[in-house]
């Protein structure tokens, strides 16, 4: 029982999180209510799942002798010799496996994706992330793929502004996280931190937000107005007649900004960028802010 409670640690579901970016060209394409597609995003959502817990493992295997210098990782469960290499191992094999053939049940276009983001997880952990600025872009690209993935899923394309949004947030984070490892444990437990320093860093996080938010305002401006149910127009047409031709989707706006800032500031202030993942599930401003975003775009987009 111990061997399987470290194993489900190993495999990190906290950090599956971050493939809910699968979800991205459903939602934003109008077609979330779509059996069919929902059906196949989600199991999609799961093959991602498999691959990335198979590439922690590969990586907490690799990266046991540095993560016993780190304070936290060395508490994983590989690095703490609770759960063994080879257990790990076999674990990773068959998780990729299993992945990869839910991949390709989903068409062969999906299968040739996920074999590209379970390449570039494992050559991320092999030598990516050993060298400057690969690292980051590397770690950006993993993002890109899971929101295109939605796309290949689908059939349906969301807006270039939109995709753009997601490429500099991405690097966002990135560097948020690389600077809160260099902040809080110096150069010692990766190498590509000794290519980095915390001006450097500063001036990157600085202009992927600024990125971020400029690319996020122009995909609410071009988005055309929604189609409002005959009540809400009528009520709009009576009351507020401009309303109708209002571009909606830019109300979200301000959760955007809340976000960013409040992710800059756990970043500069308490170095929890290191893992965005748990930033997001134990920080309530962050959390306000991705819900209220959320539940303004679903009004927007299947409400009104």
């Amino acid at each position: 029982m111990k061997k399987i409670k470290y194993l489900l640690v190993a495999i990190r579901p906290y950090q599956w999180i971050k493939n809910m970016a699968i979800f991205a060209a459903i939602i934003f394409t109008g077609q979330l209510f779509n059996p069919p597609l929902l059906e196949k995003t989600i199991i999609g959502f799961f093959s991602l799942c498999l691959l990335s817990s198979a590439s922690y493992l590969f990586n907490d295997i690799i990266d046991a002798p540095y993560d016993r210098l780190h304070p936290v990782k060395k508490k994983r469960p590989i690095a703490a010799k609770k759960l063994s290499v080879n257990t790990a191992f076999q674990a990773a094999i068959f998780l990729l496996f299993l992945g990869l053939s839910t991949a390709y049940f989903l068409g062969f276009s999906f299968f040739l994706l996920s074999l590209i983001f379970a390449g570039l997880h494992f050559s991320y952990t092999l030598f990516l992330k050993k060298h400057a600025l690969w690292d980051i872009l590397s770690i950006a690209s993993s993002f890109v793929l899971r929101t295109y993935a939605g796309e290949v899923l689908t059939g349906y394309h969301i807006p270039v502004w939109l995709m753009f949004s997601v490429i500099f947030l991405s690097l966002f984070i990135a560097s948020g996280k690389r600077r809160s490892e260099l902040v809080k444990e110096g150069k010692k437990t990766r190498k590509a931190l000794h290519h980095y320093h915390e001006k450097l860093l500063d001036f990157y996080l600085a202009l992927f937000a600024d990125a971020t938010l400029l690319s996020y305002s122009l995909f609410t401006f071009t988005t055309p107005p929604p189609s409002f149910r005959p009540r809400i127009f009528n009520f709009l047409l009576t009351i507020y007649p401009k309303g109708i031709d209002r571009k909606w989707m830019m109300i979200s706006i301000p959760f955007v900004i809340l976000g960013v800032m409040r992710y800059a500031q756990l970043i500069f202030l308490s170095e929890k960028g290191e893992q965005p993942a748990k930033a997001l599930a134990s920080d309530s401003l962050l959390l306000f802010s991705i819900l209220g975003w959320g539940i303004t775009i679903v009004s927007v987009l299947y409400v009104l």
